[in-house]
C-alpha cells in the first residue's frame, strides 16, 4: 500500500505512513485510483479546459498542481523535454529537492515516456518510484516537492501530436 502523500510503500493494513506519518486510507484498489484520476481530470478540465482545448489531440501537457508555479500548463511538443533545477532545463523546477538534471519526457509514436536520469530523490508516477514509465492520461508525476499532472490535449488533431 502506497502513501498518497509521499509515495512510500507501507505494509498492508497500515493506518499511517511509516515515512511521513500521513493517514493512509484503505483504498489501494487500481479501480479506485483510476476513478480518482478521472475525477482529478474533470477538475482540471473545469479550470484549464480552454487551454487544453487549444492543445492538439494526443499532444501531452503538464499541469503544475503543487509547487511555486502552481497552475502553469506546460506543452510537451518537443521530442525530448528535460525537467530539473538546472537553468537550461526545458521545465525549470527551482527547489533543492529537485536534482539539476532530474528527469526527461520523451515523445514517440507510441506516446510519452518519463525517465528518471539519475536524480537523488527519485521520480514518482502515481505515487510509485520509477526509473522509467509510459505516461497515461491523468498520471500524477512527482519531482521533488513538485506535483504535476500529465494530460493529453483535447483539441483538433495537429502536426505535433501523437495519435
Amino acid at each position: 500500500m502506497h502513501c498518497r502523500h509521499c509515495g512510500h510503500r507501507n505494509d498492508p493494513g497500515a493506518k499511517y505512513c511509516s515515512s511521513c506519518g500521513a493517514a493512509i486510507s484503505g483504498e489501494s484498489d487500481e479501480t479506485t485510483l483510476r476513478l480518482a484520476a478521472l475525477e482529478d481530470r474533470e477538475a482540471i478540465e473545469a479550470e484549464f479546459g480552454a487551454q487544453l482545448a487549444a492543445v492538439p489531440r494526443g499532444t501531452g501537457v503538464l499541469v503544475v498542481r503543487r509547487g511555486p508555479d502552481r497552475g502553469a500548463v506546460i506543452r510537451l511538443d518537443r521530442d525530448r523535454t528535460s525537467l530539473g533545477r538546472h537553468p537550461d532545463s526545458d521545465v525549470f523546477l527551482d527547489d533543492v529537492t529537485v536534482s539539476r538534471r532530474h528527469a526527461e519526457i520523451a515523445r514517440g509514436a507510441g506516446g510519452y515516456e518519463l525517465t528518471d536520469v539519475g536524480s537523488l530523490n527519485g521520480t514518482y508516477v502515481d505515487h510509485e518510484r520509477v526509473d522509467a514509465a509510459r505516461l497515461r492520461d491523468a498520471n500524477e508525476i512527482q519531482v521533488g516537492r513538485f506535483v504535476l499532472t500529465f494530460l493529453l490535449g483535447t483539441g483538433p488533431a495537429g502536426n505535433g501530436g501523437t495519435t
